[in-house]
């Protein structure tokens, strides 16, 4: 379903490691949603970004068992990420969204770009790294959704963000 497992663990790093060093756009607006380019993994917004590093197919008709399969895979690729993410910065510290999925459903408001992972993930690892975090996380945004695996970069820490 998706190209082997050290070449994907690979480009996702890579992609990673171009967002902690991309500065986040001023304000919101059409180059700050996409990076500008159709088709682009990235959603980009002030303080913060979101890559798509891996998607399953959509699940409106798949199979049961071929849904457990997809969603194994995706919690592979999430473990696989953090393993090597550990190796590189420390254990992760894991943070749950549900929080800040109830904050949004109120009407209140959530910092980015937590506010755009919290509907798609219900967890995710983070490590502190300078003035920024980053984030992985994997999930489905409803049950006919596909699987993804999510990466996201933040101003300040985790811990402070409502």
């Amino acid at each position: 379903m998706t190209s082997a497992p050290h070449s994907t663990t690979a480009r996702q790093l890579a992609l990673i490691d171009q967002l902690r060093d991309r500065p986040f756009p001023a304000h919101h607006g059409l180059a700050a949603t996409a990076g500008g380019v159709p088709g682009d993994p990235v959603r980009s917004v002030p303080g913060g970004h979101v890559a798509q590093l891996w998607e399953g197919p959509p699940l409106w008709d798949a199979d049961p068992a071929d849904a457990e399969e997809i969603r194994e895979e995706c919690a592979a690729g999430l473990a696989a990420l953090t393993a090597v993410l550990s190796l590189r910065w420390g254990p992760p510290t894991v943070v749950e969204l549900a929080g800040r999925l109830e904050r949004l459903a109120r009407g209140l408001p959530v910092r980015p770009p937590l506010d755009l992972l919290c509907g798609q993930v219900a967890r995710v690892h983070t490590w502190q790294i300078g003035g920024r975090w980053v984030a992985i996380g994997a999930g489905q945004g409803g049950p006919e959704l596909p699987y993804r695996l999510l990466a996201a970069i933040g101003e300040g820490t985790v811990e402070e963000v409502p």
